[in-house]
């Protein structure tokens, strides 16, 4: 395991390189962003929307949105600043929510005076399917991701609305599977990148889920999707992503965070993927399987963006980003009903051998993961 000399990314990532020099795409990336002139972008952006304006009363773009802050800073951009007239769509998973992601998702549509259409997923469906795609392959949250990936585009095809509007490419901001040369601004080619992986339908149907339940899991083909002629954007193409200026943009149009209601472990900030308690299963489990969590993604964003420094970093990952929220474990077994042992023997297969070694059930960083900070 090694790690990007500059933000501290591990080389276990998935699609995560770091060149001769040791440092990982995310921040050569970065460095390109500062030759790149963003209001000739923004100006290319308003030309390209004025191609999907519309006068007749009908939306002219869809954002894909959650609850987050992100999805506020989409929505400004594309109707505060554009004068569009989206049409929001989101899908809702069956987990817990907390306060602040119930009234965020409120206030999306409240402050910004938008319409959204929102997919709310069979939980009994979900609930097999978590702990199938859990089992096998250690990504419980598969059938949400994919679902988040397949709705909008669905939907854009039914209703008629071309212009579809996402946030970042994650593969080009943090690095991943995709290998691109440049950055593009089309979001065709986002469900190869990764967060919903590749899986053979088979699979479901061999552990007792029904062709016919699976509709909102199957993406359109590339067939349709050229038929309807769909534009679907990265929005970060367009303006230098950064989420902290986001989140701070979310708050002046009435954006919650977390601040009042939980102190999450394994976490050092409260305002980025709060809305739903279990799903945030998903992003633990790429400790075990990778050496990493959540604390080394937002340490890498942090460093790139001058907020914080490697040593500051390599302290905030050594005491945060091993931590498993207590109320994430607690909302993930009451929803997919494991006992805690049976939740622990799951997990225990996907312990990465060459990272972890096990003494009496318990499971211990070997010496490559703090060697990876050197």
């Amino acid at each position: 395991m090694k790690r990007c000399k500059n933000c501290l990314m591990a080389d276990t990532k998935p699609g995560l390189v770091l060149d001769s020099d040791g440092v990982c795409q995310a921040c050569r990336h970065y460095e390109i962003r500062q030759t790149i002139d963003y209001k000739k972008r923004f100006e290319e952006l308003k030309k390209l929307t004025s191609r999907f304006k519309r006068d007749d009363g009908h939306y002219d773009c869809l954002i894909a949105i959650s609850s987050g802050k992100d999805s506020h800073f989409q929505v400004y951009v594309m109707k505060e600043l554009l004068g569009m007239n989206p049409l929001l769509i989101t899908v809702r998973d069956p987990f817990t929510k907390t306060e602040a992601g119930k009234h965020n998702l409120k206030n999306i549509c409240e402050t910004f005076g938008c319409d959204m259409i929102s997919l709310d997923l069979n939980p009994d469906l979900v609930r097999s399917m978590v702990r199938i795609a859990f089992e096998e392959f250690g990504s419980p949250t598969w059938p949400i991701d994919r679902a988040i990936y397949v709705f909008p585009i669905k939907m854009a095809i039914r209703m008629d609305i071309p212009f579809i509007i996402y946030g970042e490419n994650v593969s080009w901001e943090y690095g991943g599977v995709l290998d691109l040369t440049q950055e593009p601004y089309s979001a065709k080619d986002q469900i190869n990148n990764d967060v919903a992986k590749k899986v053979d339908f088979s699979l479901w149907l061999e552990h007792g889920v029904m062709q016919k339940e699976l509709n909102m899991f199957q993406y359109p083909s590339n067939g349709e999707i050229e038929s309807a002629k769909l534009e679907p954007i990265y929005l970060s193409y367009f303006v230098p992503w950064d989420g902290y200026h986001n989140y701070e943009i979310a708050k002046m149009y009435g954006f919650r965070d977390l601040t009042h209601e939980w102190r999450r472990e394994g976490y050092i900030e409260d305002y980025d993927q709060i809305d739903s308690i279990a799903y945030l299963m998903n992003v633990w489990m790429k400790y075990p399987k990778f050496g990493f969590a959540r604390v080394t993604d937002v340490v890498g964003y942090w460093i790139r963006s001058g907020r914080i420094s490697r040593e500051q970093g390599i302290s905030l990952i050594k005491e945060h980003d091993h931590k498993l929220d207590q109320m994430v474990l607690d909302d993930f077994l009451k929803f997919t009903r494991y006992t805690d042992k049976e939740f622990w023997d799951v997990v225990d297969k996907f312990w990465n051998r060459d990272l972890f070694s096990k003494k009496e059930r318990l499971w211990t960083p070997n010496p490559v993961i703090s060697e990876s900070f050197k």
